[in-house]
């Protein structure tokens, strides 16, 4: 069975830096597609970035382009979202996910079978 394990939350202020990380048990990660989904209390969770299995290629929702960047770590096991220049806006629960989907429904939260338990994230002054 898949498990995942995130880390890395808190709460900082507007322009600082923060490292998610994602470790994975139960399978490799070249198996799967993984990826980071956030969510607000009055929002549906939203697409952050992903990585695919095939490749690495990483794909990232428009406004944390150019300040968040996933990555992995076969060896570790590991995936990581390194959030840089972050905004109020920015403030979330953050999941961590993995799956096989199809390039069209790779930013659908349906895509993906397994997830994590989710990290918080507060941006404030």
């Amino acid at each position: 069975q898949v498990h995942l394990v995130e880390s890395g939350g808190g709460w900082v202020q507007p322009g600082d830096s923060l490292r998610l990380s994602c470790v994975v048990s139960g399978s490799t990660l070249r198996d799967y597609d993984w990826c980071w989904f956030r969510q607000t209390p009055r929002e549906d969770r939203e697409f952050v970035a992903a990585i695919r299995r095939s490749g690495g290629h990483t794909y990232y929702e428009d406004s944390v382009k150019g300040r968040f960047t996933i990555s992995r770590d076969n060896a570790k096991s590991s995936v990581y979202l390194q959030m840089n220049n972050l905004k109020p806006d920015d403030t979330a629960v953050y999941f961590c996910a993995g799956g096989t989907p199809i390039l069209s429904t790779a930013r659908t939260s349906s895509a993906y079978a397994y997830w994590g338990q989710g990290t918080q994230v507060t941006v404030s002054p």
